[in-house]
């Protein structure tokens, strides 16, 4: 859009209308250009059946633009009104105790109800037909970080859906019993409607789980596809749907068929580097901007505050590290503290009595910033060499069959993986993503690759000169939580020219490595130990614990490029060794560096751990913030942002 936009979410219908004049002045103040609105409004939109009022809204929206402030309109059906779940009370999920929920809070209906589908597309409609073409709105969010809560709705209706789309997939109960193995422990079903959804605190079949887990996503993306079709089909542009932090529920499914990828956090002020993280993967679902619809300003909270202490600047860091990473939007939860409810212990930029938040001082210095580096932002892009996989598929997998005890295959790639590139561009794709422009891919604990094609698309990308970085436990299980019976993996065994002697999936301190030229290499959490066949090579092998001297990492040309296996997570350091290309600059650990590229050129460079860094420029850069010139060794003070054109 080529503007960049800073707010926050605004709920006019919890304030008296005279009190959006002086709303619109605090915005000004903070140089806030952009309100997200009406995503809990619909008792107001339609306070009775078939009756509908927007007045309100418009005279909202109008105000906003005419005072160059731009809005993004959300649907309104993470809640519908009270009278509507009563009179249809099928609407309502049903929670696994089998007692519909209660009309009492948030994300309570039920995404399979056919009732409920009808009502989200009249309201859907008439707010299409009010709000479409409005010159004030940038874009709509459906929704609200829409998800199976409760582990998903256990209506009759949805217990139906879930035997139907099981029929659906796998044909015959006969070949249901297959793909999940249920003779063991004389679970076979005799009928798909024998069968029932998992229920929590029962010891359930992992496979069963994440089948019911893929129903209940894929409920949601037509749930959510439904009010993208009527919003496109009244000409609006920029649709997404805002959606929390992990890829259990896919992001490139849900978002197959909407316009932006917009996303909620709330992490800890000590997250902050993890969170460049998410940007790098939300930033290459759709291949342009994304939206931060949500993240908190001071603290996060519901009845009480929460989310521990934020340092002085963490806030200002905060606000300029999705930027920085190629989102062109970030809004804050929320503009001002409600005055009652379920979050009135909840931080924002203005209390309940309009006051501002001390932190408020670090959102109108990031806003006057982004005026300055606007053109900046917005001429340059993004361009990684380096991808790291991050499979929906394998956090499902995992969640349900996790192999190790205690593991978390998001935080894992994040500590173990990610972090060793925070001075690189680095891509974090999931298995549907092309791979044209890549020399080196990742894939760390990437169960299932044999999925979306990945195992054609992989081998020929490798054959025209590519690097593939593989393992441990990548290509271990399909898509069912099945392991392969045949090998040990589906196809990385023959493709990388091992044979895979003997797997640990316990951690140690007994386990060690060296690499075969020189030095020890670090190892850690799962150990699997090769031969090598003829043309692969040993790069590295275990030199203590029962499994030396095998090899534990490998190395196999294949075409112009190659396939390199590990059967332990290494360092970052033992990484960067495989990996073999040097980083944007060199700079201290807490200093994020992203190099951008286009119609200018630069580095923009983020502190996100309250610490003195440095950064080692070998050009003369300008810092289009305070217009000093750098180069050589510049130190970087706490949650500083310099953003560097060459």
């Amino acid at each position: 859009m080529k503007k960049i936009y800073l707010g926050a979410a605004y709920y006019p219908e919890m304030w008296r209308e005279n009190e959006l004049e002086t709303d619109i002045a605090r915005c000004k103040k903070l140089s806030i250009n952009c309100l997200r609105v009406g995503e809990f409004a619909w008792g107001k939109m339609e306070p009775k059946e078939d009756e509908f009022e927007f007045e309100w809204l418009i005279r909202v929206v109008d105000q906003l633009y005419e005072n160059g402030i731009s809005t993004v309109m959300c649907t309104p059906t993470a809640t519908p009104p009270r009278w509507l779940l009563n009179q249809y009370p099928e609407t309502r999920m049903m929670m696994h105790d089998l007692i519909r929920a209660d009309v009492s809070s948030r994300c309570h209906t039920c995404k399979t109800s056919s009732v409920m589908r009808e009502k989200n597309r009249i309201i859907v409609t008439e707010m299409a037909k009010v709000f479409a073409g409005h010159k004030g709105i940038v874009g709509w969010q459906i929704d609200n970080e829409i998800y199976p809560y409760s582990e998903g709705c256990y209506c009759e209706q949805c217990k139906s859906a879930f035997r139907r789309y099981l029929k659906e997939k796998f044909g015959s109960i006969e070949k249901l019993n297959r793909a999940w193995g249920m003779t063991r422990w004389s679970l076979s079903y005799d009928t798909f409607e024998a069968i029932e959804p998992p229920y929590p605190g029962q010891w359930k079949h992992p496979s069963l789980r994440k089948a019911w887990r893929d129903f209940h996503y894929g409920q949601i993306k037509t749930y959510v596809e439904e009010q993208a079709e009527i919003l496109h089909g009244y000409g609006c542009e920029n649709v997404g749907t805002d959606m929390m932090a992990h890829n259990s529920m896919s992001y490139y499914d849900i978002n197959e068929k909407l316009d932006v990828v917009q996303y909620n956090h709330y992490d800890a002020a000590e997250r902050l580097p993890c969170n460049a993280f998410s940007y790098d993967f939300l930033r290459s679902v759709k291949d342009r901007p994304f939206w931060v619809m949500e993240t908190q300003v001071g603290w996060n909270g519901s009845e009480y505050a929460e989310g521990g202490y934020r340092p002085v600047g963490n806030c200002y860091a905060n606000t300029w590290l999705p930027m920085a990473k190629g989102a062109e939007m970030n809004l804050y939860w929320l503009f001002r503290t409600h005055p009652n409810g379920h979050e009135l212990g909840h931080g924002a930029l203005f209390s309940p009595a309009g006051r501002a938040y001390r932190v408020s001082e670090e959102v109108q210095k990031a806003a006057k910033e982004f005026e300055k580096c606007g053109e900046f932002l917005t001429n340059t892009r993004i361009r990684s060499k380096i991808a790291l996989h991050y499979s929906s598929t394998a956090h499902n997998s995992y969640d349900c069959a996790p192999l190790l005890k205690g593991f978390d295959y998001r935080e894992t790639l994040i500590q173990k993986y990610y972090a060793a590139f925070r001075h690189y561009n680095v891509d974090v794709i999931d298995t549907a993503h092309s791979l044209e422009g890549y020399e080196v891919v990742i894939s760390p604990f990437l169960s299932t690759a044999d999925e979306n094609g990945l195992k054609e698309r992989m081998l020929e990308w490798i054959k025209k000169g590519g690097t593939w970085i593989a393992g441990p436990m990548t290509d271990i299980m399909d898509a069912n939580v099945m392991r392969y019976t045949e090998a040990p993996y589906s196809f990385l065994e023959e493709l990388a020219g091992v044979y895979v002697k003997y797997q640990k999936p316990v951690a140690n301190e007994i386990f060690t490595a060296q690499w075969t030229n020189d030095g020890e290499c670090a190892v850690g959490m799962c150990y699997d130990a090769y031969e090598c066949n003829e043309g692969t090579r040993s790069l590295a092998r275990y030199v203590g614990g029962e499994f030396s001297p095998l090899s534990v990492i490998t190395e196999k040309k294949v075409g112009k490029g190659k396939v390199i296996l590990t059967g332990s997570v290494i360092s970052h350091g033992d990484l960067l060794r495989l990996i073999n290309k040097p980083p944007i600059a060199e700079a201290s650990k807490n200093v994020i560096l992203t190099e951008r590229t286009g119609e200018e050129c630069g580095i923009i460079a983020v502190e996100t751990q309250n610490q003195r860094g440095y950064l080692v420029l070998d050009n003369e850069y300008t810092d289009l913030i305070t217009g000093r010139i750098f180069s050589g060794k510049t130190d970087i003070y706490p949650y500083e942002v310099l953003v560097l054109r060459k």
